[in-house]
């Protein structure tokens, strides 16, 4: 995982979309965000303090707020002085609400950034939630190229120079379409989904050997790149080994590991005059069969095992028909 967001970072890149100030001006800006998590301190605000995490977002909507503001000044002044008692990242305040003149004071000597929406609760919660899913994601970077063929995410992975950047670029000029080249930037979503995207800098960009470094976009136009796939297989090419035994039907599908989601894995030998991209093309359309409950390998070998039956069946009844 990257390192973790600081407040200053989700006033840069969400300022705007979740309509932000900072009420507090530069103070606690550089606080370290520790959770994904976000919740309403609705209770701690109340006297219960038993089960409160002080380590996430706390988010004060209409109802805390209305609670304060029902409270003897001296009432809630205790009730804040408990509040920012604990280690706060940091203090939402939502619907563009009046803030209690005691908050920002306390905020402020503890050095707790308080920040103002415009935006209602639910909606702001709704919004926050993709960005703190994004930033809290385990990640890794692979060195290979990813691809978007008939729907499906290829990860091609192999030694360097074995031919990955040459088979995307294959694949393209077919009318597929290109996701990152040389380093694949792969993020884990929820229990079972990877994406894969290129660095910032280097997007729909590709080496090719002899050639250099061309622009998949500027060649071939915007539709033969994506910002982001899914990970779906992963095709490992390898230099042929006339000594190794590779899987000929199918019937077992290779498994690999990323961030500890499993991954089908597709091992392709390379050797002269073997058409790797209809073999790529040919992986993605397996999968997609796969998919919606059609395997190919395992219903040719049903129906052999069945025929050998048939004919175990009849050659016993020949034996032992005596007339």
């Amino acid at each position: 995982m990257s390192e973790k967001p600081r407040i200053r970072d989700l006033l840069a890149r969400k300022g705007a979309p979740l309509q932000l100030e900072a009420l507090t001006g530069d103070t606690g800006l550089d606080r370290v965000i520790p959770s994904p998590e976000a919740s309403s301190p609705g209770l701690v605000l109340a006297g219960y303090t038993a089960r409160f995490v002080g380590d996430r977002l706390h988010i004060l909507g209409e109802t805390e707020i209305s609670y304060l503001a029902s409270l003897p000044a001296a009432a809630r002044r205790r009730a804040l002085e408990q509040f920012f008692g604990f280690d706060l990242p940091c203090v939402v305040i939502t619907k563009a609400q009046a803030v209690p003149t005691e908050l920002l004071e306390l905020a402020q000597v503890k050095g707790v950034p308080v920040i103002r929406t415009s935006l209602k609760t639910a909606e702001f919660y709704r919004r926050l939630k993709p960005f703190l899913d994004d930033a809290f994601a385990p990640s890794t970077t692979l060195h290979g190229s990813l691809a978007d063929v008939y729907g499906v995410g290829l990860l091609f992975l192999g030694r360097s120079g074995i031919g990955k950047s040459e088979c995307v670029l294959d694949l393209v000029e077919r009318g597929h379409r290109l996701v990152a080249d040389d380093l694949v930037q792969v993020t884990r979503r929820g229990v079972d989904i990877l994406i894969g995207r290129g660095h910032e800098l280097a997007q729909h960009h590709m080496e090719i050997r002899g050639i250099g470094l061309i622009d998949i976009k500027a060649l071939f136009g915007i539709r033969a790149a994506r910002q982001q796939k899914r990970i779906e297989v992963v095709v490992q090419l390898e230099d042929w080994d006339a000594s190794r035994e590779y899987d000929r039907t199918g019937l077992h599908i290779q498994q690999t590991q990323i961030l500890d989601i499993s991954i089908p894995l597709v091992t392709v030998p390379l050797n002269p005059g073997k058409n790797l991209t209809v073999i790529c093309e040919v992986v993605a359309m397996t999968h997609l069969l796969r998919y919606s409950g059609v395997d190919s390998a395992r219903n040719l070998n049903e129906r052999l095992i069945e025929r050998m039956r048939e004919r175990a069946e009849v050659r016993e009844y020949l034996e032992e028909d005596y007339e």
